[in-house]
Formats: C-alpha cells, sequence, structure tokens
C-alpha cells in the first residue's frame, strides 16, 4: 500500500511512468503551440497596429501571458527532465524516489516565478504578488493550456476579421469610386442629386469601416455558441449593408446613364406626341365652327388651345439635354411622357365630342338613302308619299344649318312610309303563296 505523502496517497511505479508519458506528449504539444504562435500572422498584426476599443483591452490582458507562456514553459521542461532523470530506468526505484516524483507531479515541487496576471487562467485580481509559486508539473500544464486558450482565442479571432473584412471592404470601395465616376458623369452629385449624397455618405462609412476593423477587429467578432463555444465568425452585417446601399445607389445612376442614352429619341417621341396632340385641337376648334354654322340648336362643347406647361417643360427638357443635366432631365421627360399622352387623349376625346352632331347627321343621311334604296328594289320610290317624305327629310339634312330633330324625325316619318308601302306586298306573297299551296 502506498505511503501518504504531504498532496496525499504517493504514486505507483505504473502511475508514475504513464504520469510522465502523458507530460513528455504535453510538452510537446505545447511546445509545438508556442511555436506556431510566435509565428502567427494575428500575433505580429496585434503587436504592431494601433488598437482601439475591446481589441485594445483584450490584448492588453492577454499579452503578457506570451512571455509568461514562454517562462512557464521553460520551468516545465526543466522540471520534467528532472523527474525523468530520478525515475531512471530502475524497475523498481526506491520508495523516496517516488515520494520525489509525486510531489513534482501532483504536488509543489515545481516553482515557477511569481505575479499576477490579470484576467487570465485562475489569478483573481487583488492576489497577492508572488516572487515564486510553487506547483506540480500537472498543475503547470493545465494553467499553460488555459493561457494558451486565451490569448490563442484573441489572435485567430483578430486575425480571422482581419483577413476577412479589409480586403472587401477596400473592393467595395474600389467599386464606389467607379460608381461615383459614372455617376459624376451623368450629373449625379452631392447636394444636386439625392444619389450624389447617398453615395459620399457611403464612401465615408466605408472609410470609417475600415479603420473601425483594422483598430478594432474584435469588435467585428461573433462568438459561437452551444456546442461550438470557443469559436466564432466575422461579423459582416455593416459591409453587406453597405453592400446594399451601393447596389441601389447604382441601379439609379444607371438609370441616369440610361436616359442619356435614349434622352434625343425620348425628346422627339415628345415633341411628335405634343404636336399631334395640338393639331387634333386645331382640328377640333375649325369642327366646332362648322358644327356651329351647319347643325342647328346643338350644343357643342369647347375646345380649349394647346398646354402652354407643356411646351414650357419641355422647353425645360431640352435645356437639360444641351447642358447635359441628365439627373433633372430623367424625372422630368417621366412626368412629361406621362402628360404627354394625357394631353393627346383629352385632344381626341374634344374632337370627338365637337363632331358628334356631324356624325350624327351622317347617319340619318344613310340611313335616309338605305331605306330609299329599299323601296326602289320593292318598286315603291315612285309612290306620292314616300317622294313627298324623302324629299322633306332630305331638305332638312342638307340644310345648313340643319335642325338635326327635325331631319331625325322626318327620316323616322319615311321609315315608316317606306315600310308601310311594303307591307301590302308581302301580305299578297303571303296569300299567294297559300292559295298556290
Amino acid at each position: 500500500m502506498a505511503v501518504a505523502g504531504s498532496t496525499g496517497p504517493v504514486m505507483s511505479r505504473e502511475e508514475v511512468d504513464r504520469a510522465l508519458a502523458r507530460l513528455a506528449s504535453e510538452h510537446e504539444a505545447i511546445e509545438v503551440s508556442l511555436l506556431a504562435l510566435q509565428d502567427h500572422a494575428g500575433r505580429r498584426l496585434l503587436e504592431g497596429t494601433a488598437l482601439s476599443g475591446l481589441t485594445k483591452e483584450r490584448w492588453a490582458s492577454v499579452e503578457p501571458v506570451i512571455p509568461a507562456l514562454w517562462d512557464h514553459f521553460e520551468v516545465y521542461g526543466a522540471a520534467l527532465r528532472a523527474a525523468r532523470e530520478l525515475r531512471g530506468d530502475r524497475r523498481w526505484p526506491p520508495s523516496g524516489d517516488l515520494a520525489g516524483l509525486t510531489e513534482t507531479l501532483r504536488g509543489a515541487g515545481v516553482t515557477v516565478p511569481g505575479g499576477v496576471l490579470p484576467d487570465v487562467g485562475h489569478d483573481a485580481p487583488g492576489d497577492p504578488v508572488l516572487l515564486a509559486e510553487p506547483t506540480g508539473l500537472e498543475r503547470l500544464a493545465e494553467r499553460m493550456n488555459d493561457w494558451y486558450a486565451e490569448v490563442i482565442a484573441v489572435v485567430t479571432a483578430a486575425d480571422a476579421v482581419w483577413s476577412a473584412l479589409p480586403a472587401r471592404v477596400d473592393l467595395l470601395s474600389a467599386e464606389a469610386r467607379r460608381v461615383e465616376s459614372l455617376a459624376r458623369s451623368v450629373g449625379v452629385r452631392p447636394s444636386e442629386h439625392p444619389a450624389g449624397d447617398d453615395l459620399e455618405e457611403l464612401t465615408a462609412e466605408l472609410a470609417a469601416l475600415r479603420a473601425e476593423v483594422v483598430a478594432d477587429p474584435l469588435a467585428f467578432w461573433l462568438p459561437a455558441k452551444g456546442r461550438r463555444a470557443g469559436g466564432g465568425r466575422p461579423d459582416t452585417r455593416r459591409y453587406e449593408r453597405a453592400e446594399r446601399e451601393l447596389e441601389d445607389i447604382r441601379r439609379e445612376v444607371e438609370a441616369v446613364l440610361h436616359v442619356r442614352e435614349d434622352a434625343e429619341h425620348r425628346l422627339m417621341r415628345l415633341r411628335d406626341v405634343l404636336s399631334r396632340a395640338d393639331r387634333t385641337l386645331t382640328e377640333a376648334r375649325s369642327a366646332r365652327g362648322e358644327v356651329l354654322a351647319r347643325i342647328a340648336g346643338s350644343v357643342v362643347p369647347a375646345v380649349s388651345g394647346p398646354s402652354a406647361a407643356l411646351h414650357e417643360r419641355l422647353a425645360v427638357a431640352v435645356g437639360y439635354h444641351r447642358a447635359g443635366h441628365w439627373h433633372r432631365l430623367s424625372p422630368l421627360l417621366d412626368d412629361l411622357e406621362e402628360r404627354a399622352d394625357d394631353e393627346l387623349q383629352r385632344a381626341r376625346a374634344s374632337l370627338t365630342a365637337v363632331t358628334a352632331p356631324l356624325a350624327v347627321r351622317a347617319e340619318l343621311r344613310g340611313r335616309l338613302d338605305a331605306y330609299k334604296a329599299r323601296a326602289a328594289r320593292h318598286g315603291t320610290a315612285d309612290d306620292p308619299l314616300l317622294v313627298e317624305r324623302y324629299d322633306q327629310a332630305r331638305r332638312l339634312l342638307w340644310s345648313a344649318p340643319c335642325d338635326l330633330r327635325a331631319a331625325e324625325g322626318a327620316v323616322l316619318r319615311f321609315q315608316q312610309a317606306v315600310a308601310e308601302a311594303l307591307a301590302p306586298a308581302a301580305e299578297g306573297a303571303a296569300d299567294g303563296g297559300g292559295s298556290g299551296g
């Protein structure tokens, strides 16, 4: 049975051998990790960058750990070598050696430099500063692993953000400069066009974002939760928002650019539409005079003149086109095209309303001639009553001014006379057909 020591039972030979093998492997792993940390690009950037905010605070807390880790590693290596020498290759080491090995491995047989490292490992603020601290190899390995985890978490997080964001922000800034150049070429400038103001603000935001990412990368780190605690990913939300804003601005600038490319064609179409509207209104005014002269008692609506406001705005659009003010021309053309189409429809509606009495007269004339032809086909055109009513209707329809109401009544009476004249012939045909049966 093992004799109890100051740290508990003395370890057996097998326990000592297993612990030495495990701690030797731990020594190799810690050495590899420390060498990798020494060459880590993130650590070099943290040491050479003017930090701020959370990153400055976190790095100030873990940077002193790096030399402390090397100091502890040297003590750990020396103590491990001493323990191996004490163990030797004897099959049955003396009990005194086992007690000493137990003290080195699990007790307080190893002395490390003292001092308090804030917020790292197991030290707490306010702990007394010791010149030396006794510990064991197992606790020393655990402490170094905890310290290393604290340091590497800061280093890898900062490096991940620096690797992910600044280059993407630079590419987006270059795209913003390209859009800005295109915007200026079509007159989209700050304080002259909303998109110019938005682009200026976005450019400033990208510059600020890059500066913040470089100085405080940990402010852009989202730690993982749940099972993946300890990991995380860069926070790209501000970058993605800026990316969407730039895309919206680019679309607006390209829309203005399309206006520049299509402006001549659109202006020609506007001139054509307004010209057709003016001609239609002129025709409507002429037709109104004809209706008033030829149709008696008709209520003929007045016809307005061409829209002076539309012609003035068209002149403004032409001026914008000549001056290359595409950002101002774009909304003006959109509005003008809609109003010009409305103006043409209004002119056509005026012409239709004005010429309605003439259309009624033409319809009555056509109906009168159609019934006369019908009577002629049935041999009743020479009937005195039909001749009289036809002449009466014709005089009314071809007189100036024409009384439409009287003319319509005369045409209706002629229709009735034709129908009555044709009725006996239809009855005779029906009787003849019956007797023949």
